[in-house]
């Protein structure tokens, strides 16, 4: 995977040209990235979905993140990036279908890693049960609800953990389900402002607006 070859960018975000996935990760190059968020309404509570990250994976391995997401090849559009549903989670959307909440800036850094995306972010509601999923298991092991008042609490500091229901896929693609107590630490580390303005978008979404555009 390290030679796909992005698009990356300046810090004014002016496209320069185009690296190995490798290369843009261990010299922190700007590249585009897309990622959607699956929710679900129940009554008045609202649920996002997280998908457990494989263990192998070469950043946040094992960790709770985005429900589906994948960089944008050299020469895609945002638009392009709605494969990963179906690649990681079987999951056939039209991009049409998806609620754009806009370009985000994200960086983190890991031993020997500085990632820095663009990230088109949307959003998508769903209520199909996660059994029906069909998960790219050499990319998650895992699929979990996490109530968004909690998660939202959790990132503000005033409770030490969440609840997070799901189901674990174990190598054979049987699964069963499970129940975990997730601390802050337990989720990818993407930037505050990042999950702020996802967390804020999603609940606007639930509550009726036509958008999660800000």
């Amino acid at each position: 995977m390290n030679d796909e070859m992005l698009d990356i960018y300046d810090e004014s975000g002016q496209h320069t040209g185009a690296a190995p996935r490798g290369e843009v990760h261990r010299c922190g190059h700007w590249h585009r990235t897309f990622h959607c968020w699956i929710y679900r309404r129940d009554g008045q509570r609202v649920f996002l979905l997280f998908q457990k990250r494989h263990p192998a994976k070469d950043t946040s391995p094992d960790k709770l993140d985005i429900t589906s997401a994948g960089h944008l090849l050299a020469g895609e559009e945002p638009r392009d990036g709605v494969r990963e549903l179906e690649e990681e989670l079987g999951l056939s959307v039209p991009y049409e279908r998806l609620h754009p909440i806009g370009m985000v800036r994200d960086v983190s850094v890991e031993p020997g890693i500085v990632d820095k995306e663009l990230c088109h972010v949307y959003a998508y509601e769903c209520n199909q049960p996660l059994e029906r999923y069909r998960i790219q298991q050499e990319e998650l092991t895992g699929l979990f609800w996490v109530e968004l008042e909690e998660a939202v609490r959790l990132f503000r500091g005033e409770i030490p953990a969440v609840r997070a229901e799901g189901l674990r896929w174990r190598a054979d693609g049987t699964a069963s389900r499970i129940v975990l107590e997730a601390h802050k630490a337990d989720f990818v580390a993407h930037e505050e402002s990042y999950y702020r303005t996802v967390f804020a978008a999603v609940k606007r979404l639930a509550a009726g607006a036509e958008d999660g555009a800000f």
